[in-house]
C-alpha cells in the first residue's frame, strides 16, 4: 500500500496499516527530514508468517509533488491502494486522476476538504474505475474510491469533548448516535442499558492512563465492546452507552443556516419606524382636515399634503387662510419629523453596512465555547458547535483564515488577536465561558492558551488538539494534577482520523469513529458475504468480546441500498436501518450490517488477523 502526504495523518496512517493490518507500506513525504526519522509507534506484537516473524517497516521515499514519475517509483501500478493526504485539495485531485490512469483497479482514498468537490471526485473516479471493468460488482465499485475528509471525521469528537451532556457522536442512515458516559450505578439501581454499552472506562482514576486509558493501559485501561457478565461483574466501572439521539434529516441549506444581510428587524430600527409612523399619521391627519375644510378631492388633498409637509410646494400667497394656515401646520411637522427620518435611514444604512462585518461578544454572554482557531478543524468544529445551537466565541490570530467567512455567515463573535497575547482570552469572555477549545495547529499555542485560561478560570473544561501523544499524555497529567476539579481532555486529529482512513483503504465503509479515553471504536458498513464470523450466525454468536458487535441491520434490498450511510439523507428518503435487532436474528450472505469493532477486529475481518489480544 502507498500512503502519500505533507502532515502527521501520513506518517499516522502509515503506522496504523502496518502495526494493526500489517501491511507493507510505502510513505511519500515531501520533505527530507521525515525520511530520516524512525517510524512512531511501538511494536510489541509479532506479525503473521508472511512478514517472516517481524513487523516490515515502513518505507519512506521523499517526492516534492505526487507527480506521475513518483508514484510509478513508490509502486502504484502494482499497488493495492492508495492513500493522498496531502492538505491542498487540487494537489489530491490532480494525483488522484494520475493514479487512476496508471492503476484502473487501485483502491484510491483521498483526503478533501471541499465536500462538493469530493463527491464529484468520486463519482469520476468510480466512473472511470467501471470503464475498466464493466462488470465489476457494485460493493467493490463502492470501495474503489473513498473521499474523507479528517476534518469532518474528528468534528464531532471535538465539539462533544467540549459539551457537557453531549457525548461523541457518529450518524449512520440519517439516525445520530451518542456515546454517553455513565457513572457507576449505586446500590440497587438498574442502569439504563441503551442500544448496547460500547466499553468500560478505566478502572484507576490514580493514573493519568486510568481516565485517559491508552493502547499500553493493560487491565485497568478501558474494556472495549464488553459482553453482558463482564459489564456485571464490572463493579465500581464507569461504561460508555451507545444511544439514539434523533433523526439527523437533511442539512439546512446555507441560505437558512447562513444570513447573509442584516434581518429586517435591525434594517428598520424603532427610531425609523417611529419616523414613518409619523409622517403617515401627519399625512392622513392633514388630509382629513384639509378635505373637511376645502372642496378638495381625498388624493389631491394627500398630494398636496404631501407637498407641503416636504416644503416642496409653491407658496399658497393667493390661497384662502385656511390653506395657508395648513400649508404652514403641514411645513412645520416636516421640519419636525425630517431629522427623525434622516437620523433613522443613516442607521439602518450603517445596520446594513456592517451585516459582513464580524461581530463582537456581547457583553453579557455566558456559559459559552471560546475556540480558538479557525482554520480546517476549527471551521468544521464551528458549524457543529452552531448546528447543536451552542454559542460560541472564536478567536482568530489571521484575518483571512478559512473559517472568518464561515464565522461571519453565522453571526458567530471573533476576536482577532494572538491567543497569547494579554487580554485577548479576556476578550472572549473566558472567564464566564463553559468550555475552551484549543483548535490551532501549533501544540505549544494550544498549552499556553489553556494554562492561561486556567488561570483566569479554575474550573473551565478544556480541549486541547494535540498531535504527539506522549506530549498529550503528560499535559493531561500535568492539568489534572494542577486542576484536580477541572474537566482536560487531549485530542490529536490524526489519531482520530486515521483508523477511518485505514478501513478505507482496506475496503470497508467507515462511517465514524468515537474516541473512548485514548482508545478509538470504529463504526463501519459491512456485506456479511465473505465473513465466516457473521455469515449463517445469529447477532449474538456473531458477537465477539473485545473485536466487534453488530449494531444494525440494512433492511432495503441490494438494489435499493444507499451508497453512503454516513451522508444525511435527501428528501423524501426514509431510514434503512433497522437498531432494534433481535438476538436470534441468522445473518445471510446478502445482509448489510453495521458493526463497532475494535482497530484489532476490523483487521481481523479484512483478512489480516494480528496476534495478541484484541484492544
Amino acid at each position: 500500500m502507498v500512503v502519500c502526504g505533507d502532515d502527521g495523518l501520513a506518517r499516522r496512517l502509515a503506522d496504523e496499516l502496518r502495526d494493526v493490518y500489517r501491511q507493507r507500506v510505502v510513505l511519500v513525504v515531501a520533505e527530507e527530514e521525515w525520511a530520516e526519522e524512525p517510524a512512531t509507534g511501538p511494536v510489541t506484537e509479532p506479525a503473521d508468517t508472511t512478514s517472516g516473524g517481524t513487523i516490515v517497516p515502513v518505507r519512506v521515499m521523499t517526492a516534492p509533488a505526487p507527480t506521475r514519475a513518483a508514484l510509478l517509483r513508490a509502486g502504484v501500478d502494482r499497488a493495492t491502494a492508495l492513500a493522498l493526504l496531502y492538505e491542498d485539495d487540487e494537489t489530491n485531485l490532480r494525483a488522484a486522476v494520475t493514479a487512476r490512469r496508471l492503476s484502473p483497479g487501485i483502491r484510491l482514498v483521498v483526503r478533501m476538504y471541499d465536500r462538493k468537490l469530493g463527491q464529484h471526485l468520486e463519482e469520476l473516479l468510480d466512473q472511470a474505475a467501471l470503464v475498466h471493468s464493466p462488470g465489476m460488482d457494485r460493493a467493490v465499485l463502492d470501495a474503489s474510491t473513498t473521499v474523507l475528509s479528517d476534518a469532518d471525521t474528528a468534528a464531532p469528537a471535538l465539539a462533544a469533548t467540549a459539551v457537557a451532556g453531549t457525548s461523541k457522536v457518529v450518524q449512520a442512515d440519517g439516525v445520530l448516535l451518542r456515546a454517553t458516559e455513565r457513572t457507576p450505578p449505586g446500590r440497587g439501581e438498574v442502569p439504563d442499558p441503551g442500544l448496547c454499552t460500547l466499553a468500560l472506562l478505566s478502572s484507576t482514576t490514580a493514573d493519568p492512563a486510568g481516565t485517559e486509558g491508552s493502547e499500553a493501559s493493560g487491565p485497568q485501561g478501558p474494556a472495549l465492546l464488553p459482553d453482558d457478565r463482564t459489564v456485571s461483574d464490572a463493579t465500581g466501572r464507569g461504561s460508555v452507552i451507545l444511544e439514539t439521539v434523533r433523526h439527523a434529516g437533511p442539512a439546512l441549506p446555507a441560505r437558512r443556516l447562513a444570513r447573509r444581510g442584516a434581518p429586517l428587524g435591525e434594517l428598520f430600527s424603532s427610531r425609523l419606524r417611529w419616523a414613518l409612523a409619523g409622517i403617515v399619521a401627519s399625512v392622513l391627519a392633514l388630509t382629513l382636515t384639509t378635505t373637511l375644510l376645502t372642496d378638495a378631492d381625498p388624493l389631491h388633498a394627500a398630494y398636496i399634503t404631501l407637498l407641503d409637509l416636504f416644503s416642496i410646494n409653491d407658496p399658497a400667497l393667493d390661497a384662502p387662510v385656511t390653506h395657508q394656515i395648513l400649508q404652514l401646520l403641514s411645513g412645520l411637522v416636516g421640519l419636525a419629523l425630517l431629522p427623525l427620518l434622516v437620523a433613522g435611514a443613516l442607521e439602518a444604512l450603517g445596520t446594513f453596512r456592517s451585516a459582513g462585518a464580524l461581530h463582537r461578544p456581547p457583553r453579557r454572554l455566558s456559559g459559552h465555547v471560546v475556540l480558538l482557531g479557525l482554520g480546517k478543524i476549527g471551521t468544521r468544529v464551528l458549524a457543529r458547535l452552531r448546528e447543536l445551537d451552542i454559542p460560541v466565541v472564536c478567536v482568530e490570530e489571521d484575518p483571512e483564515a478559512r473559517g472568518i467567512p464561515v464565522a461571519r455567515s453565522l453571526h458567530v463573535p471573533v476576536v482577532l488577536g494572538d491567543v497569547t497575547e494579554e487580554g485577548v482570552l479576556e476578550a472572549a469572555k473566558i472567564h464566564r465561558a463553559h468550555a475552551l477549545l484549543a483548535l490551532t495547529s501549533s501544540d505549544a499555542t494550544n498549552l499556553e492558551a489553556a494554562l492561561h485560561a486556567r488561570t483566569v478560570k479554575a474550573d473551565l473544561r478544556v480541549a486541547l488538539r494535540l498531535y504527539d501523544d506522549d506530549f498529550a499524555t503528560a499535559v493531561y497529567r500535568t492539568l489534572r494534577t494542577a486542576h484536580p476539579d477541572a474537566l482536560t481532555r487531549s485530542r490529536s486529529v490524526s489519531h482520530l482520523a486515521a483508523p477511518a482512513f485505514a478501513g478505507a483503504m482496506m475496503g470497508r465503509q467507515i462511517l465514524g469513529a468515537i474516541p473512548v479515553e485514548r482508545k478509538v471504536l470504529l463504526f463501519a458498513a459491512l456485506l456479511v458475504s465473505g465473513h465466516p464470523q457473521f455469515e449463517g450466525r445469529t447477532v449474538t454468536e456473531a458477537f465477539r468480546p473485545g473485536a466487534w458487535r453488530v449494531l444494525a441491520l440494512d433492511t432495503a434490498s441490494p438494489a435499493a441500498r444507499r451508497p453512503d450511510l454516513a451522508s444525511a439523507h435527501h428528501d423524501g428518503e426514509q431510514p434503512q436501518l433497522l437498531w432494534d435487532l433481535h438476538p436470534g436474528y441468522v445473518l445471510r450472505a446478502e445482509d448489510r450490517v453495521v458493526i463497532a469493532a475494535t482497530r484489532r477486529g476490523l483487521a481481523e475481518l479484512l483478512g489480516r488477523q494480528p496476534a495478541g489480544r484484541s484492544s
